[in-house]
């Protein structure tokens, strides 16, 4: 049985929730016999009923008196519909009894939600502007993509690992595509919201953590559509190396301490690097004036994050096989050549050796090392391709003094 003391305090909470929310809904009501139905007075109340209800008779009880509020705020709507066709108050008063039955329970979440609820109605104003006059169609569709793909397919994905020797996890894999996806969206956030000489340079970081050679291939392309966007666009894919670097210590934190101890350095010396090179341009991209503003293309690519998601099951199969054929040495090959399409995949599928006990973490520095490298060069490569000779000749400094720093810092290691 709670304490007397604590039922007077979850009150309190729930008076408290009831005031915030109707403060919020106070200052909106309109004046005379058509002003909406329900001020700081009604939600404090609706509050403070919930609260009892569930402190006297818990959930049936509560449950009966939402009953009879929902009724009387449709007789309240049903008067004011010609005016008021909206549904937002008597919503909120509804939530607002159900927070305070929840906070003779559970306070903290009740009184956090409250808050959120009275912040997602003080942002009517925003939230419709932004949806209506910022957001466009396809952005709309893409985000409603994104959220179908986390919250409807996601859970259902089985959570095992299948396949050729026990290398994938369809949960896994396509978390990574729910990963690019949101990733992507990020980065176009930041490039609508941010404008090209910051927005880019975001965009490539936070693309980096996804893939670093696609968003070295997708800033030249920006830059071959755009040439007086060569800074920018040079900042954010040399960003995208920090980036990587970054989420390789990450993943090691997580998956492997050991490997992180002896890839400490190596990784200092590559992100410090990377880091120097891509302040260099951004303040280049700072002192650029008349930037073209940004485009209205799509958020994320569908296609793209499913190509990475696949790419990276097939190296997984790849490194798990070449390891049980041919021990370390097929390691490094196999590290290699999945270093060309990413150094993430390679990554993961070293480390994943380490943490199973398959490997050591001293022997999978070189597998990681050699993938960081050989990515390098996949990346000059694309670079040229993507956005001409001169994009390329300036990043190269960049990418080289990444994978330099790397070895620089194994063998001082």
């Amino acid at each position: 049985m709670p304490s007397i003391d604590s039922v007077w305090i979850n009150m309190a909470v729930a008076l408290g929730i009831g005031l915030l929310v109707g403060a919020e809904r106070e200052r909106r009501k309109r004046e005379g016999p058509k002003r909406e139905p329900a001020g700081v007075r009604t939600f404090a109340v609706a509050s403070l009923l919930g609260a009892v209800g569930m402190a006297l008779g818990g959930v049936l009880v509560t449950a009966a008196l939402a009953l009879g509020v929902a009724i009387l705020l449709g007789v309240a709507y049903w008067r004011n519909a010609d005016e008021d066709p909206g549904l937002t108050t008597e919503t909120a008063v509804l939530l607002t009894l159900v927070l305070g039955a929840l906070a003779m329970r559970e306070p903290a979440p009740a009184a956090g939600l409250a808050v959120a609820l009275a912040i997602l109605l003080a942002s009517r104003t925003h939230l419709h502007r932004f949806v209506r006059s910022v957001l466009s169609e396809r952005e709309m569709n893409d985000f409603l993509i994104l959220a179908a793909a986390t919250l409807v397919v996601l859970p259902l994905v089985p959570n095992r690992y299948v396949g050729p020797f026990g290398a994938i996890n369809p949960h896994v894999i396509w978390l990574i595509v729910v990963l690019v996806m949101a990733i992507g969206a990020a980065g176009h956030v930041a490039l609508r919201s941010l404008g090209a000489r910051v927005g880019l340079p975001v965009a490539g970081f936070v693309g980096g953590f996804v893939s670093s050679t696609a968003t070295v291939a997708a800033m030249g392309e920006r830059c071959a559509r755009t040439p007086s966007l060569l800074r920018p666009a040079i900042a954010g894919a040399v960003m995208s190396s920090v980036a990587t670097v970054v989420l390789m210590t990450i993943i090691l934190v997580a998956m492997s301490p050991s490997t992180l101890v002896a890839m400490a350095l190596p990784l200092a010396c590559s992100g410090a690097a990377a880091l120097a090179y891509g302040a260099l341009f951004m303040v280049r991209s700072l002192r650029e004036r008349d930037l073209p503003p940004s485009d209205e293309s799509g958020a994320f690519s569908i296609k793209a994050a499913v190509a990475f998601a696949a790419t990276l099951a097939v190296v997984l199969v790849g490194v798990a096989a070449l390891k049980s054929w041919y021990g370390d040495a097929g390691l490094i090959a196999a590290a290699g050549i999945a270093g060309f399409a990413d150094a993430h995949a390679a990554l993961v599928s070293t480390v994943s050796l380490v943490a199973s006990g398959k490997l050591e973490a001293a022997a999978a520095v070189i597998p990681i090392l050699t993938a960081l490298s050989t990515n390098t060069v996949s990346k000059l490569v694309v670079a040229l391709v993507t956005g001409g000779p001169r994009y390329a000749l300036e990043l190269a400094p960049g990418l080289l003094s990444l994978a330099g720093g790397a070895w620089l810092g194994w063998l001082l290691q």
